[in-house]
């Protein structure tokens, strides 16, 4: 814990932290010690978890900030202020809006777009350049298994899925080099009340193995020096329901930067 906290420390910054994953992420870094930032839309659930967190003898504040907006970023960042943000974790991303993108108004795709892209990236360059700074640092990007290919009335959000394991792998690329880890934390099915809303409204039943949030926050913080991609579920060497394994995409990152170093070499 003690080497948690040094590296990724002394503040975290949790988005979508009402809820579901976001909170056990602020659990379970506040058992090891970290204080925290806690963004999320809906003021009552955040400040009810800032008071039970305050009780593990850390800090913490809150933010109430609309992920869609245009200014999202800013807002946070002013939230912040001064703190020492040592660990992002851009958890919020979920697709509320249960239509096929045709019978959707644009504005709520712009929406989805501004949440899980525009805002995470802001986010993500803002922080990322005190982290290098600095010489450590994490960021924990949640994604999902839909960036692996589009999908029937889920265009614009594996889109927006598959830009964010790309930027946490570019990410990974650059900041290997100054000691700030970069996972995209690729998840399934997850037992989070937004996803059991989702299916409750669509009719759906709710399945026997969704992951647990408990679970998928433990095994996030672990595989957080082992980026850039975790699929949840399956080993680092296994491609499962993915392309190829995660193993495989950070080898070709590696080798595809070292011949880019060698051709510029070359050139010179």
């Amino acid at each position: 814990m003690a080497t948690f906290a040094a590296k990724y420390g002394p503040w975290a910054l949790i988005t979508g932290a009402s809820e579901g994953t976001g909170a056990e992420f602020a659990r379970q870094l506040a058992a090891m010690g970290l204080n925290l930032i806690l963004v999320a839309r809906r003021e009552a659930p955040l400040a009810a978890l800032a008071a039970e967190i305050s009780e593990k003898g850390v800090e913490c504040v809150t933010a109430s900030v609309d992920l869609t907006a245009s200014d999202a970023a800013v807002q946070i960042i002013a939230a912040v202020g001064a703190r020492d943000v040592g660990l992002l974790i851009a958890n919020a991303g979920a697709d509320t809006n249960g239509s096929l993108f045709l019978d959707n108004d644009i504005a709520n795709w712009e929406a989805l777009v501004a949440m899980n892209v525009t805002t995470t990236m802001r986010l993500a360059h803002h922080f990322g350049q005190a982290m290098r700074a600095r010489g450590h640092g994490g960021m924990v990007l949640v994604g999902s298994g839909a960036c692996y290919g589009g999908l029937n009335g889920m265009g614009v959000y594996c889109g927006s899925k598959a830009f964010v394991m790309n930027l946490a792998e570019g990410l990974w690329a650059e900041l290997r080099h100054h000691n700030v880890d970069v996972l995209n934390l690729i998840l399934g099915r997850t037992d989070t009340p937004a996803h059991r809303k989702i299916l409750k409204e669509s009719g759906q039943p709710i399945p026997d193995n969704l992951a647990s949030p408990v679970d998928v926050a433990r095994i996030g913080l672990e595989q957080l020096p082992h980026g850039p991609i975790y699929n949840w579920g399956q080993p680092n060497d296994v491609a499962g329901y993915a392309p190829n394994s995660p193993d495989d995409r950070r080898a070709r990152i590696v080798m595809i930067e070292k011949m880019s170093a060698a051709y510029a070499g070359k050139k010179a």
